[in-house]
């Protein structure tokens, strides 16, 4: 059975190198849905296959650092001169009104600054792309069967197999930690 979430990501980026008007930089509103799957049998009293509201605060410790960012794939000859003009501001390193970032992150698709709200991916940041960088980024936190992204006309999809199944406290269906303690309720296996 499945759990399924959006999230709405507003973000500007360009198609560097792309013959179209994708070459130009632009924004969009993206709805990104996660569908998270395991068995409600695991957790018969809470008969969730995990809390919708623990999906969104999972997957938003990371994906807030998508939101309202600019995304840019690394040689992108813009990258340098917004970073340029972020230090010439004061904003580079952060400012007041940036309360609304995740921790940083580095994989081997993106890496994120949060601090001036930047991610600089190794590919163009297409629906594509940036389901195979979500994936990435939560396939260790959660039970991802299928990643749908929309942005403006263009939309993606991809499904994974699910190989495990996450143990969860039989009371409120969250995630246990490594000591087997539930980090919401302090249940304790």
């Amino acid at each position: 059975m499945r759990s399924i979430t959006t999230f709405d990501l507003q973000y500007a980026h360009r198609f560097y190198g792309f013959y179209g008007e994708a070459q130009y930089l632009h924004g969009h509103t993206g709805v990104l849905t996660l569908e998270v799957e395991d068995s409600v049998l695991l957790t018969p009293s809470v008969n969730m296959v995990f809390p919708c509201n623990e999906i969104k605060k999972t997957a938003w410790n990371v994906l807030q650092n998508f939101d309202h960012a600019l995304i840019l794939r690394e040689d992108d000859p813009l990258l340098p001169a917004i970073l340029e003009v972020y230090e010439q501001q004061g904003i580079r390193d952060g400012a007041p009104s940036n309360t609304m970032k995740g921790p940083a992150f580095k994989t081997d698709l993106a890496v994120s600054y949060p601090e001036c709200r930047l991610i600089v991916t190794k590919e163009t940041m297409t629906v594509e792309g940036m389901i195979k960088i979500v994936y990435d980024l939560l396939k260790d936190k959660l039970n991802i069967a299928k990643i749908t992204f929309t942005s403006g006309v263009n939309a993606a999809t991809q499904e994974y197999d699910v190989f495990r199944s996450v143990e969860r406290c039989p009371l409120c269906g969250v995630a246990l930690n490594e000591n087997g303690v539930c980090p919401k309720c302090g249940y304790k296996k």
